[in-house]
């Protein structure tokens, strides 16, 4: 039976709710974080969780608990469902409160974790690599919400995945309000071109990425040069490898973009280099 921890106590998934008028379901109006487990350890685990109080804290959302706390309930929510392989996704919501938008008259945030399995794209993915598209939406301006705030409020990805999912794709790529190459719906991208990594810089509307900077680590750990660069469709078009990382998909190839080939068609050499060098990382 899968157990789900809500505010420390663990509960069978099928009684793990929450209020209809908490604030999380009603706005979306909470942060979250997604975590993978590797040989029944949650991977990164201080990193993801310094993002998610910082996110938290830019939306004035109090976290009832501390980090180390908040570490011990994951480990535990994952001993639990004995898991040695997973996904966790850990979420605070800003609790219950009115049908307004006062979060002032919501009451007791509510923490809650979840860990199980999961299976985001299928091997052969891996292997073959992805087609993706770019979509016409894009990522929200800055100004409006910062794209360093891991919200509830996904909308604006959702959206970007719909569209993908129609033209074919499981996954689409999104630009910023300058027209430039941010990040996919649900994962940072990068490129490689004449033997150089390339993604894009945090100011352009990213999310950043733990399992993006942990590519960046291994990248500068096996000799290959890496810029933050701002890009744009057509470096995206001439590169001669593109690939996507995130906690669930973690680093996976992509072939096509817009009906146009990247590179030869295949994943390429240092994109399997880099893979190959992840799977040893987080098994270590």
């Amino acid at each position: 039976m899968s157990l789900v921890s809500i505010n420390g106590k663990l509960v069978p998934k099928a009684e793990a709710t929450v209020s209809v008028f908490d604030h999380g379901l009603l706005y979306g109006d909470g942060v979250f974080e997604g975590m993978r487990i590797y040989s029944g350890k949650v991977f990164r685990l201080e990193e993801h969780l310094k993002r998610l109080y910082e996110s938290a804290r830019a939306i004035c959302l109090a976290i009832p608990i501390d980090p180390p706390e908040m570490a011990r309930q994951t480990n535990a929510a994952v001993a639990a469902n004995k898991l040695t392989e997973g996904y966790v996704r850990l979420v605070v919501t800003r609790g219950a409160g009115t049908l307004g938008l006062d979060p002032n008259r919501c009451s007791n945030p509510q923490v809650i974790i979840i860990a199980d399995t999961i299976a985001l794209y299928p091997a052969e993915y891996y292997e073959n690599g992805l087609e993706i598209i770019t979509s016409s939406v894009i990522r929200n301006h800055p100004a409006a919400l910062s794209p360093r705030i891991k919200s509830l409020n996904y909308l604006n990805n959702i959206l970007a995945k719909i569209e993908g999912l129609h033209a074919g794709c499981v996954e689409a790529l999104m630009l910023n309000h300058k027209g430039e190459v941010a990040e996919c719906t649900g994962d940072n991208i990068f490129l490689v071109k004449e033997g150089v990594l390339l993604t894009p810089p945090l100011d352009a509307g990213i999310l950043g990425g733990v399992t993006r900077q942990v590519v960046l680590e291994i990248a500068a750990e096996v000799g290959v040069p890496t810029r933050e660069d701002a890009l744009t469709k057509h470096d995206v078009y001439i590169a001669d490898e593109c690939f996507l990382t995130g906690s669930a998909a973690e680093v996976i190839p992509v072939v096509k973009v817009d009906s146009r080939v990247i590179g030869t068609g295949v994943p390429g050499p240092i994109t399997k280099r880099l893979e190959a060098r992840f799977t040893e990382v987080v098994r270590a």
